[in-house]
């Protein structure tokens, strides 16, 4: 500010430029009288406080002893006005009479509206100032917020990546212990022939084939009535499952795998949103599998060799 501008005092600058008194008497009350830029950043950052407009008030107890203590900060402010003229005895002017540099002339209005005028214009320069702040300080916590969401869209996918993982791992150790359990049989009933054969005295085709004819469980006639073929069959179920719009997947299961099997296979190969939740059930005769269900062998829920699962909103 220029010694123009501290021709006015920053009470009568804030006043001209079109701030209230009320507003005007705090800023420079809160400021402790230091100059209008101080008192301008002042009511840029409380123009938003609810009592901004509310007559000042001097904190009790102001006076402490000194003649210049026994005046508010207001009051202080007003007090250069010297009546109609305006005029204004800047602060640190000398008081002796005899100087003839001791005061000043009162200020014309031309000289004020250029004073008012320049101290508005540092005025928009500091809302603008303040404004491109406060837009870099929104961003920076937009790209903070991006990142949050990045991180936790990490954390969930990877969390389902390890589940998936660890669901393959139990499959493929279940389909090795069938295929090793497979080979037991097969082993015990090559035994069993060859017993069977030293037994009955011969090695002749004849008493082979004859020896044969009377051995339900032998694996060249898969078309057998014995139970233990038809237990060899119903080793994995087919299941079909109708989704919510309708649409139908297929896919083939241990008979021992948990139904929950059944549901992880849904999440994964359909498009149903993520995060909402369903459930199964079998249309006939009609039965909707709770949680305890989930846990279930296929085989003990009655879904071997084959079935039919609608997928359902909770």
């Amino acid at each position: 500010v220029d010694v123009k501008m501290a021709e006015l005092t920053t009470l009568e600058s804030l006043l001209e430029m079109g701030f209230g008194r009320n507003r005007a008497e705090k800023a420079v009350a809160n400021t402790g009288n230091q100059g209008i830029e101080q008192a301008m950043d002042w009511l840029m950052e409380h123009e938003n406080d609810p009592d901004i407009d509310e007559p000042y008030v001097p904190p009790a107890g102001n006076v402490l002893g000194g003649e210049a203590d026994s005046l508010s900060s207001a009051e202080q402010l007003t007090a250069g006005d010297t009546g109609d003229t305006g005029e204004v005895i800047a602060e640190g002017d000398d008081m002796d009479g005899d100087n003839p540099e001791g005061s000043k002339q009162p200020m014309t209005e031309e000289e004020k509206r250029e004073q008012v005028k320049r101290l508005e214009e540092l005025m928009r320069m500091k809302q603008a100032e303040r404004r491109e702040r406060e837009r870099a300080e929104e961003v920076e916590r937009e790209k903070q917020r991006r990142r949050q969401g990045q991180e936790l869209q990490q954390i969930r996918q990877k969390i389902q990546d390890d589940e998936m993982k660890k669901l393959a791992d139990q499959r493929r150790k279940e389909k090795m212990e069938d295929k090793l359990a497979r080979q037991r049989v097969k082993d015990k009933i090559a035994r069993d022939r060859e017993e069977r054969a030293q037994k009955f005295g011969g090695g002749a085709p004849s008493s082979t084939a004859t020896s044969s004819q009377p051995t339900p469980p032998s694996p060249s006639s898969p078309s057998g009535q014995g139970p233990p073929p038809t237990k060899r069959e119903y080793d994995e179920s087919r299941i079909q499952v109708r989704l919510l719009d309708g649409s139908t997947i297929n896919t083939v299961f241990k008979a021992q795998e948990p139904l929950a099997a059944v549901r992880v296979y849904v999440q994964m190969n359909s498009s149903t949103p993520e995060g909402q939740d369903f459930t199964l059930l079998s249309p006939y005769p009609r039965h909707v599998y709770t949680e305890m269900d989930m846990e279930k062998p296929l085989k003990e829920l009655g879904l071997v060799p084959s079935a039919v699962l609608v997928v359902t909103k909770k």
